[in-house]
């Protein structure tokens, strides 16, 4: 069932996007937003089909994963250092470290847009928000945001384990356009980055919209 189907007629879409490289995507992530990123594992050719850098055959991730265990200490938040890093490895992936300047809500592909759709009747001001070929999207939120969320989730009657909602802040990351997934496609923009979503909303904003999209039924899962 496609997302359309699941969700109904009047939802957003995810807009097409043009093709762009992965070297131009991170410089242009470092300049433009100052975010830090990181170059990730990349796909390679093997007897005709791709499989992902890190040699897993069954890689779950296949392209999309930190490359090393000290990726974090290996993120760039300058033009250059960006420049450099993916010359060594052109494909890489871009990946940009959460809890530094932004923290992400990641939820299921359906919820998402159920919660966007209902974010813009409400008219709240919304970030960048990824999605990803595994049917999930990421609402970029002011860094800090991550920790906020499960006590925000309780003050709405939700247990936070009861919900497909992942807070992602220090020590995690996000998968950003055009980077792409195995065979699956590419991540892109659900809204893309511009000067006019520069300032990012609190997680505490969204937190609303995203649980009860995700589903639940808050009268069962209510704590104690």
């Amino acid at each position: 069932m496609s997302v359309e189907e699941t969700i109904g007629v009047g939802a957003p879409r995810i807009p097409q996007q043009r093709g762009e490289r992965v070297l131009d995507a991170a410089v242009r992530y470092t300049d433009e937003r100052h975010w830090d990123v990181v170059a990730g594992t990349w796909l390679e050719a093997d007897n005709g089909r791709e499989r992902c850098s890190c040699g897993e055959l069954d890689c779950p991730a296949p392209g999309v994963h930190p490359a090393r265990p000290d990726w974090a200490t290996q993120a760039t938040g300058s033009p250059a250092g960006a420049r450099r890093m993916w010359a060594k490895n052109p494909s890489a992936s871009v990946l940009l470290p959460t809890g530094r300047t932004f923290d992400a809500l990641d939820v299921s592909e359906s919820a998402g847009c159920l919660a966007l759709a209902r974010m813009e009747r409400m008219g709240i001001e919304l970030g960048p928000i990824s999605s990803t070929p595994f049917r999930r999207m990421q609402f970029f939120v002011l860094p800090g945001g991550a920790l906020k969320v499960a006590d925000a989730v309780r003050k709405l009657g939700w247990r936070p384990s009861s919900l497909d909602l992942v807070a992602r802040g220090e020590g995690d990351y996000v998968v950003a356009p055009p980077s792409r997934v195995g065979n699956r496609g590419a991540v892109q923009w659900a809204r893309q980055p511009t000067a006019a979503n520069r300032w990012l909303p609190d997680a505490e904003e969204l937190v609303s919209a995203l649980a009860y999209a995700c589903g639940g039924d808050p009268a069962g899962a209510r704590n104690p």
